[in-house]
């Protein structure tokens, strides 16, 4: 019986921050009522004031939960790229493809809008996002693409800025046609934008 408790305890806590996130995401955090999220998660309103002691603190749980899912679904998109023998425009365009879907994923999207719509009440929001997904997703792009120039596979350069140029070539486009999430973007539209990202990018990183 006591051995079930914790997990017990720990499946209401997701369940609270799911629901948190969602309800966030869909109505603002002004008007985003505790009541509301606790019917979402299935729990009582005292439950979720239990974990998470008020709708602010919740905010940053669910943001903080939010980035950590993110983090890890572009983590399994960016350890793809390894500097092993084989076509390498081939291998840009697999783990650019995932890094797009990631991007383009509908939590995702309603990730990009909360932080839009709430970071000036809240400027520290972006710093968790930074500090838990992009800053260190970037990092490990950068050091896979390190380990692609030292196999002479990539001229010699900054690995960070390559990261940098890379990701923007396919994020920019896709913000673009995406609009903020609001718009579909079509699978053969996306493989476009992957495939001529990796084309601009060989032409500025490809070894001579």
């Amino acid at each position: 019986m006591t051995a079930t408790r914790p997990r017990g305890r720990i499946d209401k806590r997701h369940a609270i921050l799911d629901a948190a996130f969602t309800v966030f995401a869909r109505e603002g955090y002004a008007q985003a009522g505790v009541d509301v999220i606790a019917a979402e998660a299935g729990v009582a309103k005292a439950t979720v004031y239990n974990h998470f002691r008020d709708k602010e603190n919740l905010l940053r749980e669910s943001i903080t939960a939010s980035a950590d899912e993110a983090f890890a679904t572009n983590m399994a998109a960016v350890e793809r790229l390894t500097a092993s023998d084989g076509d390498l425009r081939a291998l840009l365009e697999e783990v650019g493809q995932r890094l797009a879907l990631c991007y383009c994923d509908d939590k995702s999207w309603a990730l990009t809008r909360l932080l839009s719509a709430e970071l000036a009440q809240f400027p520290d929001l972006l710093d968790i996002v930074d500090g838990r997904a992009a800053n260190r997703v970037s990092e490990a792009l950068a050091d896979r693409l390190g380990r692609l120039m030292l196999a002479g596979r990539l001229r010699a350069a900054d690995p960070r800025t390559a990261a940098d140029q890379f990701a923007a070539l396919l994020t920019g486009p896709l913000a673009r046609r995406a609009r903020l999430g609001t718009k579909p973007v079509p699978e053969a539209e996306l493989r476009d934008v992957v495939t001529n990202a990796v084309d601009t990018f060989l032409r500025a990183f490809g070894a001579d």
